[in-house]
């Protein structure tokens, strides 16, 4: 093969790869699902649970979303409410203390650690058969963690996730943008044919045995699901358990929370690797690859397309199209990144999306490789 043919084909083996990470694993898993489908067996279930809420400097929020929680209608005999503090230096703890009355306790680290470190904290404080976490930020339907619980009725479940829904500055519920729609049907996909590959970190549930060892240096919600699928059990999404949150109205706050979230899920997977073995894991390493690895490696696909389709165009007229489509597609997106001035129309939002996806992928991964771990934490201002 001459040098043009190796370069086609690094460029066409490149367009597949960003195809199957996006398109080919959602079919795949269609397919499957065809002929393979594990119902989450929900029933009445009223086991003891923590109900552990995370916060750090939230004293703007913390009465909002406690006093959202003393609305779940959970039996009060079963449940236990939990605030972990990071160390906050605000009157978060004051406030939370306001609470106790109301069967709401505080739990303090003496020193900024991180998220899962203070996580950590409170459930070696609990007893709960069941673990609810949830972030300060997170609005919960009264009914919110009876519904969750059910789920653990079903003896395969180890972990579930929530439904993600903004909300406007005008406490509307937004309508669901095209990427959430995908999220979603892909979490209904891998629920039906096997397991999750990863939990919604603003709200999910789990069995005390798969958060036994818990990791306060890892990613909690990735790694929860992760010791699930290590203890035989699975990670499912319930559409009825919905978590509202407010849109970041800040476009670059919205970035940084993206890095910050890759960073955080490559440095599980990296310590996760024996998970891809499919001798031993099966169906879920395949998943774990093609969900994960495949999306997080988009960007160098993307990179090697457009060099190769540069290095192409010389010579073919197909390829002058094919870049000058290229071209076109990323100046649209910058561009809107920039001034945020043209319509507000979806199929123009859409490519700026997905390059700012990919934008903060590549960014996470140039992170990870300096040595960047992001333990800390600040949570996003919404």
């Amino acid at each position: 093969m001459n040098v043009s043919g190796c370069i086609e084909t690094v460029f066409w083996v490149s367009v597949g790869f960003v195809f199957y990470a996006y398109a080919g694993y959602p079919l795949l898993l269609m397919l499957i699902g065809l002929v393979r489908n594990r119902p989450v067996k929900k029933a009445s279930f009223q086991p003891t649970v923590s109900f552990i809420i995370t916060a750090y400097n939230e004293e703007k929020r913390i009465g909002e979303k406690l006093l959202n929680t003393l609305r779940q209608d959970y039996p009060r005999e079963l449940l236990d409410l939990v605030v972990a503090s990071d160390c906050s230096t605000d009157t978060t703890d004051d406030l939370v203390r306001s609470f106790e009355s109301s069967g709401i306790r505080l739990v303090r680290a003496d020193t900024k650690g991180g998220k899962e470190a203070a996580q950590k904290l409170a459930v070696d404080s609990t007893s709960g058969d069941i673990l609810v976490f949830s972030d300060t930020a997170t609005m919960l339907e009264p009914t919110a963690i009876t519904t969750i619980v059910r789920n653990f009725s079903d003896p395969t479940v180890g972990c579930v996730s929530s439904v993600d829904r903004f909300i406007d500055t005008d406490g509307t519920v937004s309508g669901e943008g095209a990427y959430v729609r995908y999220e979603m049907l892909l979490r209904n996909l891998e629920t039906r044919v096997n397991t999750l590959v990863g939990l919604s970190g603003s709200f999910f549930a789990a069995r005390r045995s798969v958060c036994q060892g818990w990791a306060p240096d890892l990613q909690s919600d990735f790694n929860t699901l992760l010791n699930s699928v290590r203890s035989g059990l699975r990670g499912v999404a319930d559409p009825e358990s919905v978590g509202f949150y407010k849109n970041l109205s800040d476009q670059e706050k919205e970035y940084e929370r993206k890095v910050r979230t890759i960073v955080r899920g490559i440095s599980v997977f990296m310590r996760s690797l024996s998970l891809l073995n499919p001798f031993k894991y099966h169906l879920f390493a395949w998943q774990l690859f093609s969900h994960k690895l495949c999306r997080w490696l988009v960007p160098f696909a993307m990179i090697a397309a457009l060099v190769a389709n540069a290095v192409l165009a010389s010579s073919s007229p197909f390829f002058q199209g094919i870049l000058l489509a290229q071209v076109v597609f990323y100046t649209v997106a910058l561009a809107y990144l920039a001034t945020k001035r043209l319509p507000g129309f979806g199929m123009l939002r859409l490519p700026s999306f997905f390059v700012m996806v990919n934008l903060s992928i590549l960014d996470a991964w140039i992170r990870y490789f300096r040595g960047e771990r992001i333990v800390s934490w600040s949570p996003s201002k919404r």
